[in-house]
C-alpha cells in the first residue's frame, strides 16, 4: 500500500505518547448493523439444469443441487457443499469441514422474484464457541437466464435484520508499542504499532496482520492469508472517543464495505 511519509513520520512519533496515556481504540467496540454502507458490487449465483454455481465466492465453484456434499478446494473455511433445492424459490445449503457440519442456511427469494431473504448460522471460525448466526436482505440487480431457478442472478446486500454479537464486536488495548485484539469468536492477535508482521490466531483464513498507527486516532490492519494480502481494516476514532468510522477493503473479492462502530 503507497502512504504518503509524513503520516508514516507522525506515527512514529506518536507511539511514545501511546505508552503514557490511554488510546482512543482502547476498550470493546461493536458494529452498527444499522449503520453500514453495502459493496455495491454483487453476489451472483446460477442455479440450473442441477447445478449451483457461486460465481463471485473466492475461489468459484460449481456442485451438483442434490443435497449431497460436494468437494470444493481453495476454502479455509470449509470443504464439501451440499446444495438442497426446496422448491423454485428457496434453497438450503450445509456447509461441513473435515465431515463436520460448519454452517447452515436458507435463501429464499420474494414471489416477486426482487429480493431475496437468508438466514444464517455458522461455526466455521468460532473455536468452539457459539455460532455466528444473522439474517437479511438482497436486491437484485440483474435477472438469471430463463429457466434457471429464482436464485440466479446478481443480488446486491442491503440490510442486516439481526446478527449475533459475535460477530460485531471485539477489543483492543493498546500497551507501549502494540497492539492486542480479541474478539468473542476465539481470535486474537499482539501486533507491534510499527507494521511488523504478527500472527493471527483462532482464523483459519488470516495467517498474520500488519498494524500501524495513522495519526493519533487511525488504524490500519492489513490482514494476510500465507503472506498474501486478503484484506485491510481501517478505524478511525471520532474526537469524543465514542464512536469511529472504519472499513474493509476486501481484496479477493475487490469490494468495500463502510461501517460505523460504538464503544461500548
Amino acid at each position: 500500500m503507497k502512504k504518503m511519509f509524513f503520516l508514516v513520520a507522525l506515527a512514529a512519533l506518536l507511539l511514545p505518547t501511546l505508552a503514557t496515556a490511554q488510546s482512543p481504540f482502547d476498550g470493546t467496540w461493536k458494529i452498527d448493523t444499522n449503520k453500514i454502507d453495502f459493496p455495491k458490487k454483487p453476489d451472483v449465483f446460477l442455479l440450473q439444469n442441477g447445478m449451483y454455481d457461486c460465481k463471485t465466492c473466492t475461489p468459484p465453484y460449481q456442485v451438483k443441487a442434490d443435497g449431497t456434499d460436494q468437494p470444493v478446494s481453495g476454502h479455509p473455511y470449509f470443504d464439501t457443499v451440499a446444495i438442497k433445492v426446496v422448491n423454485d424459490h428457496e434453497i438450503e445449503e450445509s456447509d461441513k469441514k473435515s465431515g463436520k457440519v460448519v454452517s447452515t442456511s436458507t435463501t429464499t427469494v420474494s414471489s416477486d422474484g426482487n429480493t431475496l431473504m437468508f438466514t444464517f448460522s455458522d461455526s466455521s471460525n468460532t473455536n468452539g464457541g457459539p455460532p455466528v448466526t444473522g439474517k437479511g436482505e438482497a436486491t437484485r440487480v440483474a435477472k438469471g437466464p430463463a429457466g434457471s431457478n429464482a436464485i440466479s442472478g446478481s443480488w446486491r446486500t442491503t440490510k442486516w435484520e439481526s446478527l449475533s454479537d459475535n460477530a460485531t464486536t471485539w477489543t483492543y488495548n493498546v500497551s507501549g508499542e502494540q497492539l492486542t485484539m480479541t474478539s468473542p469468536a476465539g481470535q486474537s492477535y499482539t501486533a507491534k504499532l510499527n507494521g511488523a508482521e504478527a500472527p493471527m490466531k483462532g482464523d483459519p483464513g488470516v495467517t498474520s496482520v500488519e498494524v500501524k498507527m495513522l495519526g493519533k486516532d487511525t488504524l490500519e490492519e492489513t490482514d494476510k492469508r500465507d503472506g498474501k494480502v486478503i484484506g485491510v481494516w481501517k478505524m478511525t476514532v471520532a474526537a469524543d472517543g465514542k464512536t469511529a468510522k472504519a472499513s474493509y477493503d476486501d481484496k479477493l473479492q475487490e469490494r468495500t464495505t463502510d461501517f460505523i462502530a460504538t464503544k461500548q
